[in-house]
């Protein structure tokens, strides 16, 4: 296994029942990827959660582990199934039926990014494919499902909070005639991947920093959220989207006047966030 698959941080003792991970945000653009693709160095970031790895630094500071991805999304999605795999991209993959984010060309190995961009000039050949799916999506998978399972050993339940970024527009379609764009969009399946109480929590500690929150639309959660969200097996699993407007230039692909600032008002919602579940308070580092 590659050492570059991913990046676990822990607590210096864990003190949480939740786990944190980010699937999206790795930077790894290895020069071997890059003489694939035919995108610039910024285009080919353009379907990247940048910096949200950073965003959620804090979480060991407060007793819970952090899971980042350091592979791009670009490069292999870890919030698909590996058996996503496309046609249109991959030599010697069958049609099978009709999965809408496979046609749009958003399988475990994309074959576009944002806005519908080709990542390639033809196919790549299949034993590509599954030497990514065995080097870098299989590792981390046994990580997080290893650390979840630590979890509910210690505190009897875990709860997966699931980091990602979402482009401004997203919710422009979305907007309520009342006004008050939502800044957090959290998906839980529509209940199906955990708690109401779990769901509740989170939420109300986004509202009490000051951020607009809505649930499941546009995101309600994809592979991540569906294999791991098992409220019926006190296993909890909610994925976070927020806005890249809050914190990032999105054309440029860099932190924004406001980044610390939100970082410093994430900190709190990651502390708050990091008490569910678990019988003591964590104690912040100092």
């Amino acid at each position: 296994m590659p050492d570059t698959a991913f990046s676990v941080i822990l607590p210096a003792k864990q003190v949480s029942a939740v786990v944190f991970a980010s699937p999206h945000s790795g930077t790894d653009y290895s020069e071997s990827f890059m003489a694939q693709t035919i995108l610039g160095r910024k285009a080919i970031r353009s379907s990247e959660d940048a910096f949200v790895d950073q965003l959620f630094a804090a979480a060991p500071d407060y007793g819970a582990p952090l899971l980042c991805a350091s592979k791009p999304r670009a490069y292999l999605d870890l919030n698909r199934s590996p058996e996503e795999l496309d046609p249109a991209l991959i030599e010697g993959v069958q049609k099978r039926g009709q999965n809408p984010r496979v046609a749009s060309g958003l399988g475990v190995i994309p074959r576009v990014v944002a806005n519908g961009r080709a990542i390639y000039r033809g196919k790549l050949p299949r034993a590509e494919a599954d030497r990514r799916i065995a080097e870098c999506w299989h590792p981390y998978h046994r990580t997080l499902k290893a650390m979840l399972e630590q979890a509910h050993r210690q505190f009897g339940q875990a709860i997966l909070v699931d980091c990602h970024s979402m482009p401004h527009e997203a919710v422009d379609s979305m907007i309520p005639p009342s006004g008050g764009r939502p800044e957090i969009v959290l998906g839980d399946r529509f209940g199906a991947a955990a708690d109401s109480d779990v769901v509740d929590r989170i939420e109300a500690a986004f509202v009490a920093a000051g951020l607009k929150v809505a649930r499941n639309a546009p995101f309600a959660g994809a592979y991540i959220t569906q294999t791991y969200g098992r409220p019926s097996r006190r296993q909890h699993a909610v994925q976070i989207e927020i806005d890249r407007a809050l914190y990032m230039d999105e054309a440029n692909i860099c932190p924004n006047p406001n980044f610390e600032s939100f970082q410093r008002l994430l900190r709190g919602v990651i502390a708050e966030i990091a008490t569910i579940g678990s019988e003591e308070m964590p104690l912040a580092a100092e």
